[in-house]
C-alpha cells in the first residue's frame, strides 16, 4: 500500500499539471454510468427477444440468460487480478470499454440484419424453425462480448475513481474520497433506475432496431467521454493480486507440509514473519495447517538483506494466513446469500407474466413489461435512505447497536422476507392463470387477461427489501473481518454469490422443466403460461428459500464474529479509537450501506 500511495503521488507531482483530480469525476462517472445504463438496458427485455426473434422457448431463454449473468459476474474477479497484477486499471478499462462497444454493435447487428435471424413465425399455427449455427454464433458472440467487457469496467471502474482523489498528503483525503464514492453510488442508481425505464420504454414502442442502438449510442459516447480524459489521469501501475497473495499461503504450506508444528498455545523455538505495520504477532489456531505458510524455518535461505521473503511463494506473512483464515471462516455465511441471489436473478418469469397483464397506468400510457423490476430499486433506494436517516437513530437508542440493528439479524430478515416475496410470487401468478383460464384463453398464451398487472408490484417491493436488508449488511460483514487495503474482496464475494446464484438459478429452472414434463404433461414454465404452472416453479423457490432460512440460522450459531470487526494493523487501530469517539462507526462501514449497487 506505502508503495501504491507514493507512486502516486510522485506521478501527481511529476508534471506541471496535476494529474487526477475533480476535473476527471466526469469522464470516469460517464463512463460507468452509460456502460451500465447501455448493459441493464438490455437484460430487462432480453427474454422478449429471444422468445420472439430467436424463438427459443422461455424455459431456454431463462437459463441462456442466467447463464449470460453468471458470466458477467464471474468475470470481474478476472478482471480485477489481470488489473492488479499486470496491466493496470487504466489500460483494462480501456479494453473493455471498446469490448463492451464491440458487443453492442454485435447485437445491433442481429435485429438489423435479417439473415442474423431466423424467419419469423407464428408459433400458435406451426413450429418455428430455430436458428442455425451461424445465427446463434452471432448472437452468443455479442452476449461473450458484453461479459467480457463487463468483466473489465465493473471492478476496476471504482477503484481507478479513487485514485484520482487518493492523496495520502491531503489532511482531508477521506473526506474527499467519500464525495467520490457519494456521487459514484449516486450515478449508479440513476443508471438503473433510466436502463429499467426510458430504455426499454424506446425497446417496447420503438423496436429492437432503434432499441439497441440507443445503448450502442449511448456506450459510443461513454466511450469517448472516458478517453478524452486520459491525459488527465492518475494511472497507477500494477502491483500484486490479493488472489495471488491468498494462493501463495496454500502453495506455501503445501510446501511445508513436512514441517512440524508447535504445539497448541506454544510457540517456543518458532519465528513467524510478520509485515511492520501488522499488529498480528502469531497465527491463530484455527486451521493451523495454513500457519506453516508464515513460519520462518531457514532465515538464512529465506529473508533477504531486508528481511522481505527470498521467495514469497515458500514463506508468507502472518497477515495473509489471517485474510485466507477469515475468508474460509465466511464461506458459510456467503452461502446461505446464493439462494437470495437466484431470486435477486429472477428477470425473465416477471417479464413474461406481464406482458399477459393489463398494463395501464394513467390514460393510454402502459408500462413496459421490462419497467417492473424500477419497483424492486425504488424499494431498496428508499429502505437505504430511511433506514440510514431515521430507523438506525430509532433503533440504536433501544439496541444499543450504532448500526440500528446486528448485521446477523439483518442477513436473516432479508432472507425471511425473501420466502414472502417468492411465496407473493406464487400466490399472484396462481389468481393470473386462474383468470385466465376462466376467461378461455388456455390457447391463447399471448392474449391480455382482465387483470391489472400492478398485481405484480409487490413481489417485486419484497424482493427490494430482502436485497436492501440482506445484501447491505452482507458487504458489511465482509467489509469487517478483512483489512482495509483488501477490502476489494468483500466486493469479489458478493460478485461470486450472484455469479453462482445466477448458475444455481439456471439449474433449478432446467430441473423444474425437465422434472415436471415427466409422463407427457405441460412443462410448469411452459411457453404457454396460462396451461404451465409458473406458480408451482415459485413454490419450489419458496420451500428452498425456507430451507435456506433453516441453513442460514444454523451457520450462524457458529459463526462468532457478526458484530466484531477484526483489527489488522496499527492504523485500523487509530481509526477504531476514533470511531469510538462517535455514535456512528467511519472508515468501512460508512459507504457500505450504498453498496448494494455494486451488485450491479
Amino acid at each position: 500500500m506505502e508503495s501504491s500511495d507514493s507512486a502516486k503521488t510522485t506521478q501527481k507531482k511529476a508534471e506541471g499539471r496535476p494529474k487526477g483530480g475533480l476535473i476527471t469525476m466526469p469522464f470516469i462517472i460517464a463512463n460507468e454510468a452509460f456502460e451500465k445504463i447501455a448493459a441493464y438496458g438490455l437484460m430487462p427485455n432480453m427474454i422478449l427477444y429471444l422468445v420472439g426473434s430467436y424463438h427459443f422457448s422461455v424455459a431456454g431463454g431463462t437459463n441462456a440468460l442466467f447463464i449470460w449473468s453468471a458470466i458477467s459476474n464471474f468475470l470481474p474477479i478476472l478482471g480485477a487480478f489481470l488489473s492488479d497484477s499486470y496491466f493496470g486499471r487504466f489500460l483494462v478499462i480501456s479494453v473493455a470499454t471498446l469490448v463492451v462497444l464491440l458487443g453492442l454493435i454485435v447485437l445491433w447487428l442481429t435485429a438489423i440484419i435479417d439473415a442474423a435471424r431466423p424467419p419469423p413465425c407464428d408459433p400458435r399455427i406451426g413450429k418455428c424453425v430455430k436458428p442455425n449455427a451461424g445465427q446463434y454464433a452471432l448472437l452468443f458472440a455479442a452476449f461473450a462480448l458484453l461479459s467480457i467487457g463487463a468483466g473489465g469496467v465493473r471492478p476496476c471502474s471504482l477503484a481507478f475513481g479513487a485514485d484520482q482523489y487518493d492523496n495520502p498528503e491531503n489532511p482531508n483525503n477521506q473526506r474527499v474520497l467519500q464525495t467520490f464514492f457519494n456521487w459514484y453510488y449516486a450515478s449508479v442508481g440513476v443508471s438503473l433506475m433510466v436502463a429499467l425505464t426510458i430504455i426499454v420504454y424506446i425497446q417496447n414502442d420503438f423496436g429492437w432496431v432503434i432499441g439497441f442502438g440507443v445503448p450502442v449510442g449511448l456506450m459510443l459516447f461513454s466511450t469517448v467521454m472516458f478517453f478524452l480524459g486520459s491525459k488527465l489521469y492518475v494511472k497507477v501501475k500494477s502491483d500484486k493480486s490479493l488472489l495471488t497473495g491468498l494462493l501463495q499461503v496454500l502453495v506455501a504450506a503445501w510446501k511445508k507440509r513436512h514441517l512440524q508444528l508447535p504445539e497448541e498455545d506454544s510457540d517456543h523455538g518458532f519465528k513467524y514473519y510478520r509485515t511492520k505495520d501488522s499488529k498480528l504477532m502469531v497465527p491463530s489456531q484455527k486451521m493451523r495447517f495454513l500457519n506453516k505458510a508464515c513460519i520462518i524455518s531457514n532465515p538464512e535461505k529465506e529473508l533477504d538483506a531486508d528481511d522481505s521473503p527470498s521467495d514469497p511463494w515458500k514463506l508468507c506473512s502472518v497477515l495473509q494466513v489471517e485474510v485466507l483464515k477469515s475468508l474460509i471462516d465466511l464461506v458459510p455465511i456467503w452461502s446461505t446469500g446464493i439462494m437470495i441471489a437466484v431470486l435477486i436473478s429472477q428477470h425473465s418469469f416477471p417479464v413474461v407474466q406481464a406482458l399477459t397483464l393489463d398494463r395501464r397506468l394513467a390514460g393510454n400510457f402502459k408500462i413496459p413489461p421490462g419497467s417492473f423490476g424500477i419497483f424492486s430499486v425504488i424499494t431498496l433506494t428508499l429502505w437505504v435512505a430511511l433506514y440510514d436517516w431515521a430507523i438506525v437513530p430509532l433503533l440504536a437508542k433501544y439496541t444499543k447497536n450504532p448500526r440500528g440493528i446486528g448485521l446477523r439479524a439483518r442477513i436473516g430478515i432479508g432472507l425471511f422476507i425473501s420466502c414472502f416475496a417468492t411465496a407473493t410470487a406464487a400466490l399472484v401468478e396462481r389468481r393470473r392463470r386462474a383468470a385466465a383460464l376462466n376467461q378461455g384463453l388456455a390457447d391463447y398464451p399471448k392474449a391480455q387477461v382482465d387483470m391489472s398487472a400492478m398485481w405484480l408490484v409487490p413481489q417485486h417491493c419484497l424482493t427490494g427489501l430482502s436485497e436492501a436488508l440482506n445484501a447491505i449488511a452482507q458487504i458489511q460483514l465482509y467489509y469487517s473481518q478483512f483489512p482495509k487495503s483488501m477490502a476489494s474482496i468483500a466486493v469479489a464475494l458478493f460478485a461470486l454469490g450472484l455469479a453462482v446464484g445466477n448458475l444455481v438459478g439456471s439449474m433449478i429452472v432446467s430441473i423444474v422443466d425437465t422434472a415436471s414434463q415427466r409422463g407427457g404433461r405441460e412443462s410448469w414454465v411452459s411457453d404457454n403460461l396460462n396451461k404451465g404452472h409458473y406458480d408451482y416453479y415459485y413454490w419450489v423457490l419458496t420451500i428452498l428459500s425456507i430451507l435456506n432460512l433453516i441453513y442460514f440460522i444454523f451457520c450462524s450459531r457458529f459463526y462468532k464474529c457478526f458484530e466484531k470487526e477484526k483489527v489488522w494493523d496499527m492504523d485500523e487501530m487509530e481509526d477504531n479509537k476514533n470511531n469510538a469517539m462517535i455514535d456512528m462507526p467511519k472508515s468501512k462501514d460508512d459507504h457500505s450501506s450504498n453498496s448494494t449497487y455494486l451488485s450491479a
